[in-house]
């Protein structure tokens, strides 16, 4: 599967943004979909997920609240809605899966094997 990633830019704090993450292919609806994000100087780290059964879902506890996955396996394509956002939610975002990954760990980066480029997010005080 190939991933796209897109809806970034700059925002002020408090403000949403919508990230869409659209994958190709006819198999999307077997594929974990994850969302992490990289800040400057900082370790790749795990913001949302969907499992590919189940309908479970992930959120880190910092995003907790404010952001929202989803997905629309008709139109092979995961949102992440992100509200009050804060300047710590800066970072390049990027979306990812994993095909039939069952694991209670679906979230960890280490289970996905394809990743799309990333999307910057600035968000100014």
């Amino acid at each position: 599967v190939q991933l796209q990633a897109s809806g970034g830019g700059l925002v002020q704090a408090g403000g949403s943004l919508r990230l869409s993450c659209a994958a190709s292919g006819r198999t999307f609806s077997t594929y974990n979909i994850g969302w992490f994000r990289q800040a400057p100087g900082k370790e790749r780290e795990p913001v949302a997920a969907t499992k590919w059964i189940g309908g479970s879902t992930y959120y880190a506890d910092s995003v907790k609240g404010r952001f929202a996955i989803s997905r629309d396996n008709a139109k092979n394509t995961v949102y992440l809605q992100m509200n009050s956002l804060k300047p710590e939610d800066t970072a390049v975002y990027y979306c990812a899966g994993a095909r039939y990954y069952s694991g209670n760990d679906y979230y960890a980066g280490g289970n996905y094997n394809y990743w799309g480029q990333g999307t910057l997010v600035t968000v100014s005080s």
